[in-house]
């Protein structure tokens, strides 16, 4: 967690007030001021544009997979990432007070958060809606008065929109975690128990991917994550986002990245930047 404020301005999230997102906020940068954004393009611009000194965006979760989205705009933008959370998620099912389970026959989220409560909602016999935000669906439920709706959201949701939590952790997995990612515009301090994001497009030829490999492999390197997605210009090639241990500027990363280079069609460092602690 960050021990001072973030200079810039206001941190951006994706959602309304009460979100997951916010919530990751102030786990990174304790109390600071918040700037809500609608859309994950919206948050990546508010800092683009200086009307956010930073962002912290979802990345991925334990049980529904990554965020592609966010991968996109990182490869679309130049944001850098600064650090990372490791946040707890804990959906509720939310309604208006005096409503009862059996009285739902809606149920409004997120994607993301109809995926991590699958389970339960396939119980329910009520009508799966995604939306926007799960936050965000909370307050529509609770400013427009609608009975018979219910939001998949937090219990911080539950207290900021006056609505009940008509069951808790209603999540798949029992070990719900969604990895958010920090932005800024410049790198973060060096630090020692650093991790690297880049994103690397391999030439076309057989094992170009197993040759950029051994560039981590020959010198130890763990290589934390590996996932592919496809190129936008050339159907059927694809690129390769990676999470490895260690900084850029540790000697051994340096030297690894420098030979990885020389194997690749193209690479960049998305950041280097403090791990997460990982929560209880």
């Amino acid at each position: 967690m960050a021990t001072t404020a973030p200079a810039g301005g206001p941190v951006a999230f994706q959602g309304e007030r009460g979100a997951y997102g916010e919530e990751a906020v102030r786990r990174f940068f304790g109390p600071v001021e918040v700037l809500p954004c609608r859309t994950l393009p919206e948050a990546f611009a508010a800092v683009a544009t200086g009307r956010a000194g930073h962002a912290v965006v979802p990345v991925e979760n334990s049980q529904a997979g990554s965020i592609n989205q966010t991968y996109d705009l990182l490869l679309d933008g130049n944001l850098t990432i600064v650090g990372e959370v490791e946040l707890p998620v804990r959906h509720c099912l939310l309604a208006l007070p005096g409503q009862r389970v059996a009285d739902i026959r809606q149920v409004w989220s997120h994607p993301q958060a109809l995926a991590q409560c699958e389970r339960f909602l396939a119980g329910l016999q009520a009508e799966l809606l995604a939306t926007y935000d799960t936050a965000g669906s909370a307050r529509l439920i609770a400013e427009q008065g609608l009975r018979g709706i219910a939001a998949v959201a937090s219990r911080t949701a539950a207290e900021r929109y006056g609505l009940e939590v008509l069951a808790a952790d209603i999540h798949t997995s029992p070990h719900n975690l969604t990895r958010f990612l920090v932005l800024g515009t410049g790198p973060a301090p060096r630090t020692a128990r650093a991790k690297t994001s880049l994103v690397l497009v391999t030439r076309h030829e057989p094992g170009a991917l197993h040759h950029c490999l051994g560039a981590l492999a020959g010198r130890g390197i763990n290589l934390e994550k590996l996932e592919s997605r496809p190129t936008r210009n050339r159907p059927w090639e694809y690129l390769f986002y990676l999470d490895l241990d260690g900084h850029a500027e540790d000697p051994n990363v340096r030297e690894a990245l420098a030979d990885l280079a020389s194997r690749a069609a193209s690479i960049r460092i998305l950041g280097s930047y403090p791990r997460a602690t990982s929560p209880a």
